[in-house]
């Protein structure tokens, strides 16, 4: 609430339509397909940076996946295969998706204002073929995901305009933000982190890329 005491959250659909009561923009509502059309395929492999999103009992999960471009098979106009490339090992997203199969993935592209998004449902798969197929400096992912398309559409570029994301400009100094290790370190009271953690993060990255 307000100074004034006034409650201006929306809390039902009626009230949020009639904050938004313009018609969806034409091409908004076009754009979206069942199915990865060949356009769109492009897009796809062109991508090499996905986000995923799932969800599962205990909430949401939002995890960045990244390989060369290509990395996220079309098998066909239906179906999405995703290798599970080497993490932390948390296994978030694959925890959310054994129980609850719902998947969206938001594919972004250097250069490029447009996103692609696809929902769908996932499943996962340790078949030899599939795993063996997505190898990688001679390592195998212990498993893909196999995305059944629902929706798929791509987002027009103006939050990259405002981001000015690839705009050599906006890039940030990363000497500017905390490493790894100092976030490590504040949260654990110096006993994990620190400059050591930092010093060895380029070989510890090499060795477990893949």
């Amino acid at each position: 609430m307000d100074h004034n005491g006034q409650d201006h959250t929306i809390a039902t659909t009626a009230q949020l339509e009639q904050l938004y009561s313009d018609a969806p923009y034409g091409p908004a509502v076009f754009k979206e397909t069942d199915r990865i059309t060949p356009q769109y395929r492009k897009l796809i492999e062109a991508a090499p940076f996905c986000v995923v999103a799932t969800c599962g009992p205990e909430g949401l999960d939002c995890s960045p996946r990244g390989d060369p471009p290509g990395f996220v098979r079309v098998a066909d106009e239906h179906t999405l295969i995703i290798p599970d490339r080497r993490g932390n090992n948390r296994i978030d997203s694959l925890r959310n998706l054994v129980r609850d199969p719902r998947i969206s993935l938001l594919f972004l592209i250097p250069g490029v204002g447009e996103t692609m998004r696809v929902n769908g449902h996932a499943k996962i798969s340790t078949d030899p073929a599939l795993t063996e197929s997505f190898a990688m400096n001679g390592k195998t992912p212990k498993c893909v995901l196999i995305v059944t398309v629902v929706r798929a559409y791509f987002q027009c570029t103006k939050a990259i305009i405002r981001s000015r994301l690839w705009d050599p400009e906006s890039r940030v100094d990363r000497k500017t933000l905390p490493t790894p290790g100092s976030i490590l370190a504040e949260l654990t009271d110096g006993q994990m982190g620190g400059a050591e953690h930092d010093r060895a993060a380029p070989a510890r990255i090499k060795e477990t890329i893949y």
